[in-house]
């Protein structure tokens, strides 16, 4: 009997408390310092979603480990809807690959709520470089295999793997300088010490447009309403080829399914907005707000894609 009444009191529980949830603040992790993409994101969509569930979402910004700090306070945290964190390409598709051992298992440890964003990359050549396109860049390496460095954020970086694809899939050999950030890396590459680099548009475009650099592929599936006249890798002769920085709403393992799905309708909700359209326009980034079916999926993808691509580099955290 008492087992009878344990179960009727689950059934009628349950229902309630995904009801009535969220009951409280949600808090927000991000998994990196703040004034990145992936705080403009988190706050944006914190801002539109607490509109539709009626209770704050507190940001709260904790960098270190490649993300990984972060992620193992969130894969331990109560199951309960009010401990969330941004996904990101780097936490759940690459960390994974690059790291001999992690605190958390990305796939066992953390529910997909939401795809939120995605920040195309773009792929850019120092002004001086006799290459206007992403096939004669091609052509120059091969015609120079090792004479051409690329410089990145740092090793396993989104910048990192975005190049390692390229010359994988390109057949080229480029050698890797990997700076201690962007900064550092656009900086020695506007003055010509390295030759290319991966990354999305903010950090690159205001060189673009001064001319110190020259745009020769874009990384997404489709081109950019803000370079409509430069072709993605794929369209110059790499079908499939694709590279964004992406982020997603992820929550512990075992959260209840209800609650999770009130989360992800606020997020689509969120990524209708004008506010985030309009922010979002500025860095030709896309709001996205999938199901929890369809981002679990496109982690999968991505794990696949970047599994490989860590492989066949050797690719190690430093």
């Amino acid at each position: 009997m008492k087992k009878l009444l344990s179960i009727f009191l689950l059934c009628v529980c349950a229902p309630a408390s995904a009801q009535t949830y969220p009951a409280k603040p949600v808090r927000l992790l991000v998994p990196f310092a703040p004034g990145g993409s992936s705080s403009i994101v988190a706050r944006l969509y914190a801002e539109e979603m607490a509109k539709t569930l009626g209770q704050q979402i507190v940001i709260e910004n904790k960098g270190g480990g490649g993300g990984n700090i972060a992620m193992q306070e969130a894969a331990h945290a109560d199951a309960d809807g009010y401990t969330l964190i941004i996904g990101h390409i780097g936490s759940l598709a690459v960390n994974p690959y690059i790291y001999d051992k992690l605190p958390y298992d990305v796939d066992r440890d953390f529910a997909a709520v939401s795809l939120l964003a995605i920040v195309p990359a773009i792929f850019v050549v120092y002004h001086e470089v006799p290459a206007k396109d992403l096939r004669e860049l091609v052509a120059l390496a091969k015609k120079k295999p090792g004479e051409l460095f690329y410089g990145s954020a740092g090793n396993g970086s989104a910048g990192h793997l975005a190049m390692e694809y390229l010359k994988q899939t390109a057949g080229i050999d480029l050698k890797h300088v990997p700076y201690k950030g962007t900064g550092p890396n656009v900086t020695d590459l506007i003055a010509g010490r390295t030759q290319v680099a991966s990354a999305g548009t903010p950090p690159l475009m205001p060189h673009v447009k001064s001319g110190k650099l020259r745009v020769v592929a874009v990384g997404s599936a489709k081109r950019l309403p803000s370079l409509p006249n430069v072709a993605t890798v794929a369209e110059q002769g790499y079908p499939g080829f694709e590279t964004s920085q992406w982020y997603g709403l992820n929550a512990p393992a075992k959260t209840p399914p209800a609650v999770i799905r009130r989360l992800a309708e606020a997020a689509a909700k969120a990524a209708k907005s004008a506010l985030i359209a309009e922010r979002f326009t500025v860095d030709d980034a896309e709001p996205v707000g999938s199901t929890p079916q369809e981002y679990a999926a496109f982690i999968k993808q991505e794990q696949a894609r970047w599994s490989k691509v860590v492989r066949t580099a050797n690719i190690k955290a430093d």
